[in-house]
């Protein structure tokens, strides 16, 4: 798929998709986090010899295996539109743009209303420049 390149405008439109599925992200991150610790739990009283149905083992498995699955799903929605998922805690999102001629990545964090930064590809999150709007 062919690198998109988005306007202020244009990137502004998807911010509430984009927080629709980190807010989707988050809950299955909360999901496979309690689903791991319990599978863990039923390794461990197995390991030490307590007697545990196989097949609890094998149905928290899969159910992680799905939800990794879902996970991966709501992350290619996020590709899909061309933005860049950076991160989930908190939500990191950059949108490839051009500005005077360079390449720079529009940067949005969960809890800003619009995107208001850039920085350079190779500055990342730590080189953010406020727009001169």
């Amino acid at each position: 798929m062919p690198k998109k390149y988005f306007t202020i405008e244009q990137a502004n439109r998807l911010l509430p998709l984009i927080e629709q599925e980190i807010n989707e992200l988050k809950r299955i991150q909360q999901e496979f986090d309690e689903k791991w610790q319990t599978y863990h739990q039923v390794k461990e009283e197995t390991t030490n010899q307590v007697k545990t149905d196989s097949d609890t083992l094998f149905k928290l498995e899969a159910q992680l295996e799905f939800i990794e699955m879902e996970a991966q799903l709501h992350v290619q929605n996020i590709q899909q539109t061309g933005a860049q998922l950076k991160g989930i805690e908190p939500g990191l999102v950059d949108f490839p743009s051009f500005m005077e001629r360079s390449e720079v990545l529009l940067c949005w964090r969960e809890g800003e209303d619009e995107i208001a930064f850039y920085h350079h590809p190779k500055e990342g999150y730590a080189g953010r420049r406020p727009l001169d709007l």
